[in-house]
C-alpha cells in the first residue's frame, strides 16, 4: 500500500489501499496527480488519484508489467517500462507467474502514454531490459537503464542513455562497468542523480551519485 506523512506532525495515513501490490508512486511536477502501479484490476497497470487518494483512473489496459512512471513536466504525458512479449509461451508464463503474485523480470521496453491513458505509443525497441525512464527537461527525450550492449558473459551491466521520445537518436550517457539506473533531473535540468554500484564497499552497494549535466 502507499502511505503519505505529515512531515511536520509525522502522522501517516494511507493514501492507496486495496488487496494486492500498490507501489512505485510518484507525483506530477504540476501537483494534482499521482501515478502508481498496482494489480488491484488483476494485471500490473499504471494508474493514477488525486492527492487524496481519490479520482482513481486506471491508466494502461495491456498485458504485462506496466510499471516504473514519471509524469512529463507538464504533467499531460506518462513515460513507463513495459513487459515484451515475443511469443504465446511468455505471455502464458507470466501469467503464470502472476497468479502466485510473482513476475519474472526480463525483457522490457520504453512507452510513452498520455495521462488519461489515451495515445500509448512505443520509444524503445531494444531486445533486453530497459527500465527507469525519466523525462529530460524540455521532455523531448528519456533518460532510461538499459543492458542492451552487455555482451552476454561476466555479469550483467546496466549503463544510463538517452533517446528522443519518437524513439530517434539513441545515445550512451555512462560507460563505467558497474551498475547505472535510477536517474532522475533536478527540475531545473542542471544537476543528474543517479544510483550506482562504481567505488562501493562491498559488492551489490547501491550509492546515489549526482552529476552535473550538459547537454
Amino acid at each position: 500500500d502507499i502511505y503519505i506523512q505529515d512531515l511536520e506532525t509525522g502522522a501517516e495515513r494511507p493514501l492507496v489501499a486495496a488487496p494486492g501490490y500498490d507501489a512505485e508512486a510518484t507525483v506530477s511536477p504540476v501537483g494534482d496527480r499521482v501515478v502508481f502501479t498496482s494489480t488491484r484490476s488483476g494485471d500490473i497497470e499504471l494508474w493514477t488519484c488525486d492527492l487524496d487518494g481519490g479520482a482513481l483512473h486506471q491508466v494502461t489496459d495491456t498485458l504485462g508489467y506496466d510499471g516504473g512512471a514519471f509524469f512529463s513536466h507538464d504533467g499531460s504525458r506518462l513515460v513507463f517500462r513495459a513487459t515484451e512479449f515475443s511469443s504465446e509461451e511468455e505471455k502464458a508464463d507470466y501469467k503464470e507467474t502472476l497468479a502466485l503474485d510473482q513476475v519474472r523480470p526480463g525483457k522490457m521496453e520504453l512507452y510513452v502514454i498520455d495521462a488519461d491513458g489515451s495515445n500509448r505509443q512505443q520509444v524503445t525497441q531494444l531486445g533486453e531490459a530497459s527500465f527507469a525512464p525519466y523525462f529530460h527537461p524540455s521532455d523531448e527525450k528519456i533518460l532510461f537503464s538499459s543492458n542492451h550492449t552487455w555482451s552476454g558473459s561476466g555479469p550483467i551491466n546496466f549503463d544510463l542513455y538517452m533517446i528522443g521520445v519518437d524513439g530517434e537518436g539513441l545515445e550512451r550517457v555512462t560507460f563505467d562497468e558497474d551498475f547505472d539506473c535510477f536517474p532522475m533531473f533536478s527540475h531545473d535540468g542542471r544537476y543528474l542523480a543517479f544510483a550506482s554500484n562504481r567505488g562501493n564497499n562491498k559488492r551489490g552497494e547501491t550509492n546515489v551519485f549526482i552529476a552535473e549535466w550538459r547537454d
